[in-house]
C-alpha cells in the first residue's frame, strides 16, 4: 500500500531486547516445568479466604489448617477458629507431629516456598529449610523422627526428600527419588520424571508417592519404596491423576484414600487397597472433593471441598459416610483486628461492581470471608514482594485486616480511571472507606456503541474453586465486560463443563452481559481452535494428535474442524497463536495451521491480543494480511475463571465491537466481530478511521490520490509509549501522545502509494500494573485499501512457503495415522495452501 512492503521485524523483536528489571515475570520461577499455569493452580498451595489443607492432631478430635494464608486451630463440634501463625508470608499444608508438639508447614515469602515448625506449646516457628526452592507437602513419618517433603532443590525438578527433625530442626535432608529423562512425547508435563505426595505408611518404613514415570498423560501412577536412599520404587497403580490425588494410608495400614476424577468430570475421594488393586469411590458430587487426611483413630477422613463455589472444610465418617461441614464462625486473632467496610459507587452515584486489591500494614492481601481470592500469575520483582492479589466486590464488601494503614485499589473495566486509596484502620473498629469511579471519557459515537467481549474463557478448569454461569456473570459484571464466551474444553480425560454446553444464550445472562457457552477444539499438534455458536452439538473427540491414544492420528485437521463448525454457522478463531515469533529455519517443531487455513479461508479471526506475545502473533498476522487474507482482530484472555492464580481475569484480553445502539445483541455483536469492526486490547481504547471508514471497511481510492485522510484517539489506564499508524506491516506514523501518555486525538494525512491495509496500534515497552499481561498493548482491525497497485507479498508467501514445507516434512513422517488415505489427504490439503502462497510470490 506504500513505500516499503517489509515487516519491521526490529519492532516484533524488540521486546527481547528491553531492560528485565521492569518486566514482569512468572510466580516462583525455581520449577522447570512447561505450562506453570496448570501445576501453580492445581499443585502448588493457593491464597484463599476458605480452607486449603488439613491435618488432624493425634487424638483425632482437632484439625489444624491453612486458611487465607495463615494456620488455624479448630475442635470437632466447635465453631472457634484460633489462629496459630501471621508472619509476612502465606503459609499452607500442615502436618502435626505424632507427640502433637509440633506443626511443620509450607511458608510462602521472598520468592521462595520454604518448610517451617511451629511448636505448639511455644507459639514460636523455627525455619527448616533456607534454600530459596519451593518446598512443599510436608509430612512427619509414624515416630515423629523423620520429615518426607517435595522440593525442586534439584534442578528445579519435584523430587521426594527425607530429612530428620529434631527438635525443631531439620537435618541430614537426602533427595529419595532419581533424576531420570523420559523419551515419551509429553506435552503438558516435563520430559523429567517427578515425585509428588509422599505419604508414610504406618510402620515408617515406606513412602507412597505420585509419578508419572513411565507415562504421557497426567502426573502419573501410586509408587511405594522403603524409606531410604537408594531404595527401588514399584507403581502399584496407574490412572490419570492431574496435581490432586494426594494418597493417604489408613491407620491400619491396609487402605489408601485418595482424590480422583476417575470416570468423572470432578474430584471426589476413592479408596483403594494400599498394595495396589482396585479403587472405588466414597463420596459424590460434581464438584471436588480433594487432599483428604485419614484420622489417626481411623473413624474419619478430612478434606477440602468446593461444593458451595468457594474452599471449604469437612469431614466423613469411615464407615457410614455421614460429612460434617467445619465452620469457623468466631476466628481468634494472634494480631489486633478491625473492619474494612468498601463502598464503590459509579458515576451515578450507585453502588456497582469491580474488582478489589486491599493490602494489610503486614503487606498480605485480605479479602472478605465469602469471597474468591485471586493471584496474578506474575509480577516485576522491583515492584512488589507478591503477585498481586485482588477480589471482584458486588458494590459493597466488608473485610476483617490487622489494625493500622491498609492500601486499596479499585477498578473497573478499561473505561474507568484506577483508584488509589489508603484508610488508616482501628482495631476493634470498622472503618467505613466510599470510592467514586471516574469515566474515561470515552469518544462517542451517534447511534453506534463499542461492545466488550472476551471470546476465550474457561469457567471451570481444574482449578481451586467451583464456578457457574452466575458467578461468571458477577465476575464479568465487575470488570465492566458485556460478552463471555465460555469454551467447553477438555482437561485430561475429563470436560468439567460440557454439561453447560448449548447453542442458546445462557439463562443466567443479564442485560447487561451475555453468557455463551462454546468450545475451544483442543489439539497441540496444529493449533488451538475457538469455535463460537456452535448451532448443533460439541464436537467429539475435542482434540486430535495425542499419543498413545485413539485419537492419535493427525486426521481431522484444524481445516476440517472450521468446516464442520461452519456448517452449524459458527465463527472459527486461532487462540493464543504465538510465543515467540516463528522461524521455519530454526524452529525444532512447526506444525501450526494457521497459514493453512487462512490461505483456505477457514479462519474468520484471530486472537490478536490472548495468552500469547502480542508482537510475535502480530508480525504472523501482518504477513497474512500482505497476502492479501481479511482476517479480523479479536481478543481472548484464556481465564481459568475457577482458579485461584489465575491468567486473568476474565476480560484481561477483550475486544470490542461497534454495534448498533441499543440492548445487547448477540448476533449484531458476532456479526461485527466477523466482519472486522473490532479493536481488540489489554487496556488502552482506541479509535481509527481512515477516509472516513472504519475497522474491517474497504476505502477506494483512484490511481491519482497520493495521501489519505486518518483520525484516531486513544484513552488509557495506564501510560502508553508508542502509538502508531501501521499500513503494510510498516510504522507510518508515530503519533503523539498527552503528557502522562494515557490519552490522544489526532487527525493527519499518510501517504498513499500501494494497496493493502491499514490498523491503528498501542504498546508500551514494558509491562504496567494493573494491566496483568505482559504489556500493555491494543490494535484495531485492518481497514482495506483498494484502487493503487496491490503490494507484492513476495516475503511474507515465500515465508509461509517454508513454513508449510516443514509441515508437510513432519506430517509426512508421522505414523500414527488410521489409514493411508487419512494421509494422503492430510498431505493433499498442505500442499493446495502451499501452491496458494507459491501463487502469490510469483
Amino acid at each position: 500500500m506504500f513505500n516499503r512492503s517489509r515487516i519491521n521485524l526490529l519492532w516484533i523483536l524488540s521486546l527481547s531486547t528491553l531492560p528485565l528489571l521492569a518486566q514482569r515475570e512468572p510466580v516462583l520461577q525455581q520449577i522447570d516445568l512447561p505450562h506453570p499455569y496448570y501445576f501453580r493452580e492445581m499443585y502448588l498451595p493457593q491464597l484463599t479466604t476458605g480452607p486449603s489443607a488439613a491435618a488432624w492432631t493425634p487424638d483425632s478430635q482437632a484439625l489444624i489448617y491453612s486458611m487465607a494464608g495463615s494456620l488455624w486451630k479448630q475442635k470437632l463440634g466447635s465453631v472457634i477458629a484460633e489462629q496459630l501463625t501471621a508472619g509476612s508470608g502465606y503459609d499452607y499444608q500442615p502436618d502435626c507431629s505424632p507427640d502433637g508438639h509440633w506443626v511443620i508447614y509450607a511458608s510462602y515469602a521472598r520468592d521462595a516456598i520454604e518448610l517451617w515448625a511451629l511448636n505448639l506449646e511455644t507459639r514460636e516457628s523455627r525455619q527448616l529449610t533456607s534454600g530459596g526452592n519451593v518446598n512443599l507437602e510436608p509430612r512427619f513419618s509414624p515416630d515423629g523422627k523423620r520429615i518426607a517433603f517435595v522440593s525442586t532443590s534439584y534442578r528445579k525438578h519435584f523430587h521426594i526428600f527425607l530429612g530428620q527433625f529434631t527438635d525443631g530442626a531439620l537435618t541430614g535432608v537426602q533427595r529419595l527419588t532419581g533424576e531420570n529423562r523420559s523419551e515419551l512425547p509429553r506435552y503438558y508435563y516435563s520430559e523429567f520424571d517427578h515425585g509428588i505426595s509422599p505419604a508414610w505408611s504406618p510402620d515408617g518404613s515406606e513412602l507412597m508417592f505420585v509419578s508419572n514415570r513411565g507415562h504421557i498423560y497426567g502426573t502419573g501412577g501410586f509408587w511405594r519404596m522403603k524409606a531410604e536412599p537408594g531404595a527401588e520404587a514399584h507403581e502399584i497403580h496407574y490412572e490419570e491423576t492431574a496435581w490432586k490425588a494426594r494418597p493417604d494410608f489408613s491407620p491400619d495400614g491396609k487402605r489408601v484414600v485418595y482424590a480422583s476424577y476417575l470416570g468423572q468430570q470432578w474430584h471426589q475421594l476413592w479408596v483403594m487397597p494400599a498394595d495396589g488393586g482396585d479403587a472405588f469411590p466414597l463420596s459424590y458430587g460434581d464438584f471436588d472433593n480433594i487432599n483428604p487426611r485419614w484420622s489417626p483413630d481411623g473413624k474419619k477422613i478430612a478434606f477440602i471441598s468446593n461444593r458451595d463455589g468457594n474452599t471449604s472444610l469437612w469431614f466423613q465418617e469411615i464407615p457410614g459416610g455421614g460429612q460434617t461441614q467445619i465452620i469457623a464462625a468466631e476466628m481468634r486473632y494472634i494480631q489486633p483486628m478491625g473492619r474494612l467496610e468498601i463502598t464503590v459507587l459509579n458515576s451515578s452515584g450507585q453502588p456497582t461492581a469491580a474488582r478489589v486489591s486491599i493490602v494489610g500494614k503486614d503487606g498480605r492481601a485480605y479479602a472478605p470471608q465469602d469471597a474468591w481470592m485471586r493471584a496474578d500469575d506474575g509480577f516485576v520483582r522491583a515492584e512488589r514482594p507478591f503477585e498481586a492479589h485482588y477480589f471482584h466486590s458486588p458494590g459493597r464488601a466488608e473485610i476483617s485486616v490487622p489494625a493500622g494503614a491498609v492500601e486499596v485499589e479499585v477498578m473497573k473495566g478499561f473505561d474507568h480511571r484506577v483508584e488509589k486509596r489508603t484508610a488508616e484502620v482501628v482495631a476493634g473498629e470498622t472503618t467505613k472507606l466510599i470510592v467514586h469511579l471516574q469515566s474515561l471519557h470515552v469518544p462517542q459515537e451517534k447511534n453506534f456503541q463499542w461492545v466488550s467481549g472476551d471470546v476465550h474463557v474457561h469457567m471451570n478448569y481444574g482449578g481451586a474453586y467451583r464456578d457457574t454461569p452466575k458467578r461468571l456473570i458477577a465476575q464479568a459484571e465487575a470488570e465492566n465486560l458485556s460478552i463471555v464466551e465460555d469454551l467447553v474444553v477438555n482437561k485430561e480425560q475429563r470436560i468439567p463443563d460440557i454439561a453447560y454446553f448449548s447453542n442458546k444464550v445462557d439463562p443466567a445472562s443479564t442485560p447487561k452481559t451475555i453468557l455463551l457457552h462454546g468450545q475451544e477444539f483442543h489439539t497441540s499438534y496444529w493449533g488451538h481452535l475457538g469455535l463460537l455458536n456452535l448451532t448443533q452439538h460439541f464436537l467429539i473427540p475435542g482434540y486430535v494428535a495425542y499419543p498413545g491414544t485413539a485419537a492419535a492420528s493427525l486426521a481431522p485437521t484444524n481445516a476440517e474442524i472450521a468446516d464442520e463448525a461452519h456448517q452449524q454457522d459458527a465463527l472459527v478463531g486461532y487462540v493464543h497463536p504465538f510465543d515467540t515469533y516463528p522461524d521455519p529455519a530454526k524452529d525444532r517443531s512447526l506444525t501450526d495451521e494457521l497459514p493453512v487455513d487462512a490461505a483456505l479461508g477457514k479462519v474468520d479471526y484471530i486472537e490478536a491480543v490472548g495468552f500469547s506475545d502480542h508482537k510475535s502473533t502480530a508480525a504472523v498476522w501482518y504477513h497474512l494480511l500482505n497476502c492479501g487474507f481479511r482476517l479480523p482482530a479479536a481478543a481472548g484472555t484464556d481465564a481459568m475463571a475457577n482458579f485461584a492464580s489465575l491468567r486473568g481475569p476474565v476480560g484481561l484480553n477483550r475486544v470490542f465491537a461497534r454495534v448498533p445502539s441499543g440492548p445487547l445483541n448477540i448476533s449484531h455483536w458476532l456479526g461485527a466481530l466477523k466482519h472486522g469492526h473490532t479493536f481488540a486490547t489489554n487496556g488502552p481504547l482506541l479509535g481509527f478511521t481512515l477516509a472516513g471508514h472504519i475497522s474491517g471497511d474497504e476505502v477506494r481510492v483512484s490511481a491519482e490520490e497520493t495521501s489519505v485522510k486518518f483520525t484516531a484517539w486513544l484513552r488509557s489506564i495506564v501510560p502508553v509509549d508508542h502509538l502508531e499508524v501501521v499500513c503494510n506491516g510498516h510504522v507510518m506514523r508515530s503519533l503523539k501522545l498527552s503528557g502522562d501518555r494515557e490519552s490522544a486525538d489526532v487527525q493527519g494525512t499518510i501517504p498513499l502509494l500501494q494497496s493493502g491495509w491499514c490498523l491503528l496500534r498501542a504498546w508500551s515497552d514494558q509491562s504496567e500494573h494493573p494491566v496483568l499481561d505482559v504489556y500493555p498493548y491494543a490494535t484495531t482491525s485492518p481497514i482495506y485499501v483498494t484502487g493503487p497497485p496491490p503490494v507484492k507479498p513476495t516475503e511474507g508467501a515465500a515465508y509461509f512457503v517454508a513454513w508449510i514445507d516443514r509441515m508437510i516434512q513432519d506430517t509426512g513422517a508421522n505414523r500414527d495415522w488410521n489409514t493411508d488415505a487419512e494421509k494422503i489427504s492430510v498431505l493433499e490439503l498442505l500442499n493446495r495452501a502451499r501452491e496458494i502462497y507459491v501463487g502469490l510470490g510469483r
